[in-house]
C-alpha cells in the first residue's frame, strides 16, 4: 500500500495515513487501501485493539478536493456514481465500528471533515493539544457524508452538532474535549505514549466481553430500551460460555491478575 501504513505488534495494529506531503488528505486511493487494512485487522485473530493515526504535521485535512470527480451538468451517470462511491467509503467507516474489536483514533495537527468523520467510527478519541477538528462540507457547497450526521449528535448533542455543521466552524482540542467529542486531550509530545497507554488499558481486559459490550452499546444507541435489553442478555449469555469468564472468576478468587486468551 502506498498511502496506509499498516504495522501489528503486541496485539495492536496500528494503521497510519501516509501523505504527509498534502497533510494526508483522503482520495479514493486511500480509502481503498483503509478498508483493505481495516478488513486484515477485523480478520487477524491475534489483534484485538486498532489505533488510527496521521504520518507528519497531521491527523488529516480531509477529503482530497483535487481528487473529487467534476459534476456533470448534463447528469447522466455521474450521480449515480458519486452515490456508490460514496457509499463504500460509509461502508468502510462502518466496518471500523462494528468490528468487535476496540478502535482509537489519534489526531494530531487537523482532523476535519472526512478526517473527523474517520474519527467519529472509532470508539475513542485523543487529541493532542491545538488540534482543530470541524466538519466543513458546507463551506464548498456540500454535506458531511459518512455518518457524521449521525455520530456528531449522538457524542455533542444535537444542538451542538447543528451548529459545527450548518456553520462549518472549526473548534480546537480543548472545545472538542468541553463537548465530549473527544475523549482527552494530551501535550502533542504525549500523544504517541497516552495512545499506547489507552490500547494497554483494552488488552487488559477480556476480548470476548470487550467486542460483545461494544456490540450492545452501539445496538443500544439506535434502539428502545426493551430490544437494547435483549442485546445484553445474548452477549452475557454467550461471555458467560467463555474460558475467559472462568479465568477471571479464577483469577479473583486466587486474588492474581487474569490471564485472558480470547476464548
Amino acid at each position: 500500500m502506498d498511502n496506509i501504513i499498516l504495522q501489528k505488534e503486541n496485539q495492536t495494529a496500528t494503521i497510519t495515513l501516509n501523505r504527509p506531503q498534502i497533510l494526508n488528505a483522503l482520495d479514493q486511493k486511500t480509502f481503498d487501501e483503509l478498508k483493505t487494512a481495516v478488513e486484515d485487522v477485523r480478520a487477524d485473530g491475534s489483534v484485538r485493539v486498532l489505533v488510527i493515526k496521521g504520518a507528519g504535521r497531521a491527523f488529516s485535512s480531509g477529503i482530497d478536493l483535487t481528487s473529487l470527480a467534476k459534476p456533470d451538468a448534463k447528469g447522466g451517470g455521474t450521480f449515480k456514481d458519486a452515490r456508490e462511491r460514496i457509499r463504500g467509503l460509509q461502508e468502510t467507516l462502518n466496518s471500523i465500528e462494528n468490528m468487535e474489536k476496540p478502535s482509537i483514533a489519534a489526531m494530531h495537527g487537523f482532523a476535519l471533515g472526512a478526517a473527523l468523520e474517520l474519527a467519529l467510527a472509532c470508539d475513542i478519541r485523543i487529541a493532542a493539544e491545538g488540534t482543530k477538528m470541524g466538519l466543513l462540507e458546507v463551506k464548498y457547497g456540500l454535506v458531511p457524508d459518512l455518518g457524521g450526521s449521525f455520530r456528531l449528535p449522538r457524542l455533542v448533542g444535537a444542538g451542538r452538532a447543528k451548529e459545527l455543521i450548518l456553520t462549518g466552524d472549526t473548534i480546537d482540542a480543548k472545545e472538542a474535549e468541553r463537548i465530549g467529542l473527544v475523549n482527552k486531550v494530551v501535550p502533542a509530545e504525549k500523544l504517541g505514549e497516552e495512545t499506547k497507554a489507552s490500547a494497554d488499558r483494552l488488552l487488559k481486559v477480556a476480548p470476548v466481553a470487550v467486542g460483545l459490550a461494544k456490540t450492545v452499546l452501539n445496538k443500544a444507541l439506535g434502539s428502545d430500551l426493551k430490544t437494547a435489553q435483549e442485546a445484553e442478555i445474548y452477549a452475557q449469555s454467550l461471555c458467560m460460555q467463555t474460558r475467559d469468564f472462568i479465568e477471571a472468576v479464577g483469577a479473583y478468587m486466587q486474588k492474581r491478575e487474569p490471564n485472558f486468551k480470547g476464548k
